[in-house]
This record gives structure tokens, C-alpha cells and sequence, in this order.
């Protein structure tokens, strides 16, 4: 691969829609390696029978889905990429064009279901594309030279529950649990059990509701750096777990595959909290592309261009 300084910025731009496009559809067939683990825990440990036999037909879903290289769930999604971007990456000022590239290859190539409606306009431009969409979400790194992509496929189902509000100081962290259990007890069902529930809390709607999607872009099993947050996590899981929803609603010993907190600095007169939420089928990936444009999946095993 031909060094940063002497790329044919118009040849590496069509080699990373291509990637980027394959990855993409790739994402809608097969589940991030963290979440099929989780999946996996979840069904030897679940002891309600028909609990069993709807995880029995997720992974059935999941072996097929691989093996006829199509889509594990009919809901592809509005695709959304959140970039985590080298201010010295040699593609930078074209990766909004590579990823609207990448949609639209994906969305034919998938093929992916045509999930983009012009707001207002309420027709389906058949691309997957159409006005800041798909979104990108950007964090710029100085003097880093490569980006990390975090592909989201946001599905109907596990994007009804979303939702944020700010709070009243007085109302603490005891708030946020209970508008946490609001969110989930009210619409938690709609998205497909068991769930990654995201939290955000910082200090307006809007910086929480950021926060709670990049919450559920992280791996199950990891946890806040703070330790009071990290406890926060555990509890709320244990707690959502004892409403015993189980795989699809049915019943069962899980709600959630596990809640994951982001959280920022906040005004002391305000606590904006938002959950987002994930369905058991959460497709979402992560790729890591260098200067050089050679690149490393970090989210799955066995990817191959």
C-alpha cells in the first residue's frame, strides 16, 4: 500500500467506499463478536423453557444469516457512522462522500432494506441516503493520522424506546434510575429483548442523548471509569433484569444484555439523562483504517473484504 504522502487521493477514495461499503453491509449479517458471546451466556443460563427456545432461534437466525450471507433481521436500519478521526488522516475532508458512497454500495450490494424517508417530504429515496443521512457523528483527534468508524444500523424497534429529558437537581441519580425504568418498563418491549441499554447524563436533552447512542457502541461487558458510574451500571442491569421481560418479551431471567453510562461534566442546576437502546440483534461495528489505508476489524472475527 502506497504511503500517505503519495496516494491517488481519487483511487484510495474509491478502495475505502468499497471497504467501507462491504463492511457496512457486512454489519447487517452478522452480530459484533461481544454481543454473540453475551447472547450465548444468556441462553445456557436461562432456565424458563420457552425462553430457551426463543434464544435456540435467535442463534438459528444468526447461523443462517451467515451461511446465506443475508441480513439477521428484515430491519436494516437508518445507517449511522461515528467517526473518530485523525486530524492528519490523508482522506479526511472525503470521508462524508466515501461514507455516502458506502451506503449507497451497501444498500444494492446487501442488499439492505430501503429504510431513509424524506422527512416532510414522506418518500423513500431507495438509497439508504438522503438529507444528513446516513449521520455522521465526528470527534477530530489532533495530530493522529488515522480514524476509527463505528458503523450503527438504527432499527425501528430498538429506537422507539429512545428518549430524554432534563431533570430537576433534586431529583439526583435516584432520578435517573427512575426515568431509566421508565423508559424501559413503557416501550422497552418494542425493541426486541434482551436490550443494551445506553445512559447518558450530562446537562441538556440534547448532549445526553449523544451520549446514551455512543454508550451503546461500546462492548457489553465493559464499564464507566468511574467507579460510582460503574456501580450505576451494575445495579440498573440487575434491576431491569428483575423485571424479567426475557427474549422478545416473553418472559425469561434477562431484560438487557447489560446498561453501559456515558457520561460528561453538567451544569449543577441540571441533570439531563436520555437512554437508547439496542435490540438482541445489535448490529453495530467498528474498523480502524491507518494513514497507509491498510485497516484492522475490531469488533468482529473472520471479516474478509
Amino acid at each position: 500500500m502506497q504511503q500517505a504522502a503519495n496516494l491517488d487521493r481519487g483511487a484510495a477514495a474509491a478502495d475505502l467506499t468499497r471497504l467501507m461499503a462491504k463492511f457496512t453491509s457486512y454489519i447487517g449479517k452478522r452480530l459484533p463478536t461481544d454481543v454473540t458471546q453475551k447472547l450465548g451466556e444468556l441462553r445456557e443460563k436461562e432456565v424458563n423453557f420457552l425462553a430457551k427456545e426463543v434464544y435456540e432461534s435467535m442463534r438459528q437466525n444468526q447461523e443462517a444469516a451467515d451461511k446465506l450471507d443475508r441480513p439477521s433481521c428484515q430491519d436494516t436500519g437508518v445507517i449511522q457512522y461515528f467517526l473518530t478521526a485523525g486530524s492528519r488522516f490523508p482522506l479526511l475532508g472525503e470521508l462524508e462522500e466515501i461514507l455516502v458512497g458506502a451506503t449507497e454500495g451497501a444498500t444494492k450490494d446487501g442488499p439492505l432494506r430501503h429504510n431513509a424517508v424524506e422527512t416532510f417530504v414522506e418518500k423513500n429515496t431507495g438509497t439508504n441516503t438522503g438529507s444528513k443521512i446516513p449521520w455522521l457523528d465526528w470527534e477530530i483527534v489532533p495530530n493522529e493520522d488515522s480514524v476509527t468508524i463505528e458503523v450503527y444500523m438504527a432499527g425501528g424497534g430498538c429506537t422507539l424506546p429512545g428518549a430524554a429529558k432534563v431533570l430537576m437537581p433534586g431529583q439526583g441519580y435516584e432520578g435517573v434510575a427512575e426515568f431509566v425504568f421508565d423508559v424501559i418498563t413503557s416501550r422497552g418491549v418494542n425493541a426486541c429483548p434482551p436490550l443494551l441499554v445506553g445512559v447518558g447524563v450530562s446537562t441538556s436533552a440534547e448532549t445526553a442523548a449523544r451520549l446514551s447512542k455512543k454508550a451503546i457502541l461500546r462492548p457489553v461487558t465493559s464499564r464507566h471509569p468511574n467507579q460510582n458510574a460503574a456501580l450505576m451500571e451494575e445495579l440498573l442491569a440487575d434491576g431491569l433484569n428483575e423485571l424479567g421481560l426475557g427474549p422478545q418479551g416473553l418472559t425469561g431471567n434477562a431484560s438487557v444484555m447489560g446498561v453501559n453510562i456515558e457520561s460528561s461534566a453538567r451544569h449543577p442546576s441540571t441533570i439531563g439523562v436520555a437512554v437508547s437502546t439496542g435490540c438482541w440483534a445489535h448490529r453495530r461495528g467498528r474498523i480502524k483504517i491507518n494513514a497507509d489505508l491498510t485497516w484492522e476489524v475490531l469488533s468482529h472475527t473472520g471479516f474478509k473484504l
